[in-house]
This record gives structure tokens, C-alpha cells and sequence, in this order.
């Protein structure tokens, strides 16, 4: 692959999903140049918070390897000096690690614009170019073309079989439709009620509405604010999330569990 200006392909390994929350624990990038060189930065990275253990999981990074490590701030201006003006490479780069880059990398005080740079990321090219509907996961794991698709009857079959055929692949040798159910643990850890109005992040409970979105903790909320989550009680939430504020009222809050502990 030939490039005509610097581009810098990148990945990190983060606590999280949550763009104006989560930290860094891991930064690789690999920098091609016009001549065909390439020059690499990998670093771990101390997030002075805890990992949660479904991330330890994901990554293999536990809270003892990156004890040592710097903290963001510590090697932030290598980290932007690294980049320069060169254009930038990922998968899912777009939407996630530029905007959390960006934003740890203003929290320590630094600039960094991706909007100034070409983004080339190979998940928007790889599903923009290989379809990833009904009719692809049925060729995919029945290994036949689906006849009738966008037929409400043909799809719900197709999507029965689907379904029957991941159980097969997937169960490790639980033949329930229930052995899927361990593919939803990113929802089950993040999220406290189904209609997503409120997130878990460190052990604590954010509002993501309102005036105290992405900001204030629920413990904060109450403390320092109750009549607003009293606004919530009178206005139309889920029962979940009304029996929460009311119990948050009282000085009662939920203990976050971990999906594993969960499934113990």
C-alpha cells in the first residue's frame, strides 16, 4: 500500500465504551510514511481507575500490569507529536478511538483535531462493501441463499434458523437458545434499565438525559439536587427507573455486579 502523506493507523485498549468517561490503558500506533517506512508507539497506560473485570477479560490487561505505567499526561505530547498532521487509520476509528483520543487528550491539556486529517477506517469500508443484513448471515451459517427475503414470513423463518444455527456453533455443547444469552454482557454491564437512561461507570450510576447527562452521578444527584430527580418521579419514566430514583431519594442505591459475578 502506497501512501502520498503520513497516515497513521491506530488502536486502543480502553476501560470501557463510554467516549466522555473511559481511559486508556493501551495505545499502539504504526506510522507509514510516503518512502514505505514505518515507525511504531506502543505504550500501556495507567488509568487511575479500576479495569473492570469484564475488560481484564477482553484484553488480558489486569490492574497490575498497568500499575507502573504512565499516566496519559505523562506521555501525551509523544503521543500527539507522534501523530503530527499525518492522516489516520483504524477500525471503528471514527466513532470511537479518535473522539476518546481527543478527549483524553484535551483533558491533559494538550490539542489534537482530527477533523483537520483524512480518517480512513476499515470498518466503515469493510461494511459498506460486504453486506452484513438477513439475507449475508443466512448464506453465512446456512450456506444457501435465502429465497423471499423482505417477506415477513421468509425472514422470520430465516432468522429461526439463524438463530438455531448459532445455538449449534456457539452453545459449546448447550443446545438452549439461552447459551446466546453471554453475547449480550456489554449491554447487561453498561446499561441499569432497558430504556438506557441510566449507565454504570465506575461503581456509580449516571443519568444519560437531562441537565445532569453524562455528568453527575445519581449518588451526586441526590445529594445535591433531589428535587430534580423529584421532576422525574412526576413525569413519564419506566416504572424501572422511577423505583430507582425513589429508593435513591431515601439513600438507597444499587451495587454494581459484574457480568461474571452475575453468572457465577
Amino acid at each position: 500500500m502506497k501512501v502520498t502523506r503520513p497516515l497513521v493507523v491506530l488502536d486502543l485498549e480502553t476501560t470501557g465504551t463510554w467516549i466522555e468517561k473511559d481511559r486508556i490503558i493501551e495505545i499502539a500506533m504504526i506510522k507509514v510514511l510516503p518512502s514505505g517506512e514505518k515507525e511504531t508507539y506502543h505504550k500501556r497506560v495507567n488509568p487511575a481507575m479500576p479495569i473492570p473485570r469484564v475488560v481484564q477479560d477482553l484484553t488480558g490487561i489486569r490492574e497490575e500490569d498497568v500499575k507502573e505505567a504512565p499516566l496519559f499526561k505523562n506521555i501525551v505530547k509523544e503521543v500527539v507529536a507522534f501523530i503530527g498532521d499525518a492522516d489516520v487509520g483504524g477500525f471503528n476509528v471514527d466513532r470511537f478511538d479518535l473522539p476518546l483520543l481527543e478527549r483524553e487528550v484535551r483533558d491533559a491539556g494538550e490539542s489534537f483535531f482530527a477533523g483537520t486529517r483524512m480518517v480512513y477506517d476499515a470498518q466503515k469500508v469493510f461494511h459498506l462493501n460486504a453486506k452484513r443484513d438477513l439475507s449475508a448471515a443466512y448464506d453465512y451459517y446456512c450456506q444457501r441463499p435465502l429465497e423471499g427475503a423482505h417477506s415477513a414470513l421468509a425472514d422470520t423463518a430465516a432468522t429461526l434458523e439463524v438463530l438455531e444455527a448459532q445455538v449449534a456453533r456457539y452453545g459449546e455443547g448447550d443446545d438452549s437458545v439461552e447459551s446466546l444469552a453471554r453475547f449480550n454482557y456489554v449491554e447487561r454491564s453498561e446499561f441499569y434499565d432497558g430504556d438506557r437512561k441510566f449507565r454504570w461507570w465506575n461503581g456509580e450510576l449516571y443519568m444519560m438525559f437531562g441537565k445532569y447527562a453524562k455528568r453527575e452521578s445519581l449518588r451526586e444527584i441526590a445529594r445535591k439536587d433531589p428535587g430534580y430527580l423529584e421532576w422525574i418521579l412526576s413525569k413519564d419514566f419506566s416504572e424501572d427507573v422511577k423505583t430507582l430514583v425513589q429508593k435513591a431519594l431515601k439513600g438507597q442505591f444499587p451495587v454494581y455486579t459484574p457480568p461474571d459475578a452475575a453468572g457465577a
